[in-house]
């Protein structure tokens, strides 16, 4: 049992839907992104972090990324985007985001990825999604 997890295809803030992204490197159902990098361009996608039921977080959960390219990656807290258009204009941006009260209904965040002219085109598995928190029964 993981305790606390991440989702994504579209969560409802509050809610308790999404698809449970992979645990552990193993790829089952990773966070997915198709960018052209003769655009640079960058796509936002909306994730969600809850807990398993009985659960909650002490204090604060900070979300962050690490990996080979996960200069690549950004993230950004929500503040009701709209959609993921409205999410990339967000200037909040960051290496790592700081939530708190997270409990067993979906809270928001927004992960960017981006590509470069000058990079090769490649299937990057590199890249992880962390959460450090302590948690505690509900």
């Amino acid at each position: 049992m993981a305790y606390i997890n991440l989702y994504t295809n579209n969560p409802t803030a509050g809610g308790t839907d999404g698809t449970v992204v992979s645990l552990d490197g193993t790829q089952t159902s990773p966070i997915s992104v198709t960018l052209d990098k003769t655009k640079a361009e960058s796509k936002a996608i909306k994730c969600a972090i809850r807990c398993d039921t009985g659960y909650k977080t002490s204090g604060d959960v900070t979300i962050s990324l690490s990996g080979t390219t996960a200069s690549k990656w950004k993230l950004a807290k929500d503040s009701n985007y709209a959609d993921a258009a409205a999410a990339l204009t967000s200037a909040a941006w960051a290496d790592s985001i700081v939530v708190s009260g997270v409990t067993t209904a979906n809270t928001i965040f927004w992960a960017k990825a981006a590509s470069s002219v000058d990079e090769n085109t490649t299937k990057d598995t590199s890249v992880s999604i962390k959460a450090s928190c302590t948690i505690e029964s509900a």
